[in-house]
């Protein structure tokens, strides 16, 4: 076989002389070319011929012009123009020969080629009757017509097709990458939370399963609490938001959440909260139970978010910093003179919100530029619920009425600040546990209990709120008053008393290049009040300066250091000894905290 683009051997080309001359026809000089692709040739399609001529493709032969050593090299139209005689008739036979410039070691070297079957040439070389010829030419094919709406389709149908195939790769993922990705799109939990609750954020696109909608997230914290010093003759290290102040007592997990919420329709909006770090009432080393702390439903009056009516268990609309989310508060723990007010911010109910557009976008504002909000409980709320607070049961026919108005502004600057007022009024009961009366005489359970048959104590607040949004200096400040149960000054009853407190704090908000997001604080806490969550409803004392700082690594983590001198009053109920004397001295208290 001759190298491709030479001609073949003198002998091979003798031969094929001499079989034409045999059939007495003129010499068509011609150059054979192999080829090594041998599937069928169908681009002899486009040939235009005659009736009655027939073309056989497919054949590794190509009848090209003399000299053509090396067709693939040019891209022209060349033609052949052999005399075949036949009875005197001169034919002349036009065969028209296109290459392309292909490189040289290509196995289609050729492109496309008018190829001539040996059929048609025997036929010549037979001598047979061929209908009058002209030319034989290659044609181009003729120009596509296109349907615009079928190329819309089929574009359509190829997005369609590669989303598909996104999302099978996306399935496939392995659980690292997955759990790679989820983390770096975690937030603090409170600004998803705030955003579910804005107009326009509603999931339901008529695509998704109900199920599909709910987001997963949550944030957990963990505790290190070191006793600096103390008071000889005071109470043991107690902190009434913090177990893990007192003695022989290091590390604590303070938290541990997981929240699924979302809009089930554009009129339903369903959020559940467990915690996993809950400890029993009157344990003492049994700890990481399950609790429920949110289970509730919104439900939407307008599309548009503004009227909703909340059922279920959840905060309950009293205190400003009561309702920020812990994974968003700047300080370790809420202050007592408000969180006094409601065991674990919560309880069971109804409750109406509105809240106007312009509020829920302002409320968002400030979560999602991380000032620091509370989240979105309505510039107006009104509700009942049971009163006796968190996961307890409820303990007598009375419920309690809470009631609040806030109102959010924004001053041209874009400094936001945000004042509000707030009240509840009810009855409530409060457990009992034997106590020795000024550590004197016999442990002994005080009147005025639930034990003992008293249920229906007066419980009743008003609060204002103050916050200075920190952009990038802030302040915030909060005071109510009231009365409500509280231990007498024998410590042999519990009785209706006068209660006061709050607190005020500044911070300022530096976001470093490289560093973070760096929130320094100063909070003085003051309560003067009955702790009616506790056993006895111990009438505390509270006198405390805190100041520390928060470190915003990224989204995902944040470290807190702080720094309390304290004077407060001790909760614990003992059996033996004096009760609910003052603990003085100074805590370090460091936190970490991450967020998924």
């Amino acid at each position: 076989m001759p190298k491709a683009g030479l001609r073949p051997s003198a002998g091979k080309e003798a031969k094929e002389r001499q079989k034409w001359k045999q059939a007495g026809h003129q010499r068509l000089r011609m150059a054979i070319v192999p080829e090594k692709r041998t599937e069928p040739d169908t681009r002899m399609s486009n040939l235009v011929r005659p009736p009655g001529l027939k073309f056989q493709p497919g054949f590794d032969r190509r009848i090209l012009p003399n000299g053509f050593k090396r067709p693939w090299e040019t891209v022209s139209v060349v033609s052949i123009e052999p005399i075949v005689k036949k009875s005197s008739v001169v034919l002349p036979l036009r065969i028209g020969v296109m290459s392309q410039a292909v490189p040289r070691k290509s196995p289609y070297r050729l492109g496309s080629l008018a190829v001539v079957s040996w059929l048609f040439v025997s036929r010549i070389a037979a001598g047979q009757e061929l209908p009058a010829v002209s030319s034989v030419a290659i044609q181009p094919p003729p120009p596509a017509v296109y349907d615009p709406g079928d190329l819309a389709r089929r574009l359509a149908e190829a997005e369609a097709k590669i989303r598909s195939l996104e999302d099978s790769q996306a399935e496939h993922k392995s659980l690292l990458q997955q759990a790679k990705d989820r983390w770096k799109q975690a937030v603090d939990p409170a600004i998803t939370t705030v955003d579910q609750q804005t107009h326009g954020a509603s999931t339901n696109d008529g695509e998704k399963q109900w199920y599909e909608r709910i987001s997963v997230r949550g944030y957990a914290q963990l505790r290190f609490n070191s006793t600096l010093s103390e008071e000889q003759d005071g109470a043991p290290p107690d902190h009434i938001g913090d177990s893990s102040v007192g003695d022989n007592r290091n590390f604590l997990l303070r938290r541990a959440r997981l929240v699924f919420s979302g809009d089930v329709s554009d009129h339903l909006y369903v959020y559940l909260q467990p915690d996993f770090t809950a400890t029993p009432p009157g344990s003492s080393d049994a700890t990481f139970f399950a609790q429920v702390r949110d289970w509730y439903g919104d439900l939407y009056i307008d599309v548009n978010k503004v009227y909703r009516v909340r059922i279920g268990q959840s905060k309950i609309p009293f205190g400003w910093e009561n309702m920020q989310s812990s994974s968003n508060r700047v300080p370790l723990d809420r202050n007592d003179g408000l969180n006094s007010s409601l065991r674990n911010e919560r309880d069971l109910g109804v409750i109406f919100y509105w809240t106007p557009e312009e509020a829920q976008d302002l409320f968002k504002y400030v979560l999602d530029e991380g000032l620091k909000g509370s989240g979105n409980y309505g510039v107006f709320a009104l509700g009942v619920y049971n009163g006796q607070g968190g996961a307890t049961l409820e303990q007598n026919d009375n419920v309690h009425v809470v009631s609040r108005l806030a109102i959010p502004y924004q001053f041209e600057n874009k400094q936001v600040m945000e004042v509000g007022v707030q009240g509840y009024v009810g009855e409530v009961g409060v457990f009992g546990a034997p106590i020795q009366p000024l550590g004197i005489g016999p442990a002994v359970r005080p009147l005025g209990t639930i034990e003992t048959g008293e249920r229906n104590l007066r419980d009743e607040r008003v609060a204002a709120t103050f916050v200075w949004y920190p952009q990038p200096l802030g302040f915030q400040a909060e005071w109510n008053v009231g009365r409500g149960p509280g231990l007498n000054d024998d410590q042999t009853r519990v009785v209706e008393r006068h209660l006061n407190g709050g607190y005020a704090m500044t911070m300022y908000r530096h976001e470093t290049k490289s560093c973070g997001v760096l929130f320094p604080f100063a909070r003085f806490n003051y309560f003067e009040g009955g702790y009616k969550n506790e056993d006895n409803a111990p009438y505390g004392h509270v006198h405390e300066y805190e100041a520390g700082l928060e470190w915003q690594f990224n989204p995902q983590m944040e470290l807190v250091t702080q720094y309390t001198l304290t004077d407060r009053t001790n909760t614990s109920a003992e059996s033996s000894g004096e009760s609910y004397r003052q603990f003085q001295g100074q805590l370090l208290r460091m936190q970490f905290q991450i967020n998924y």
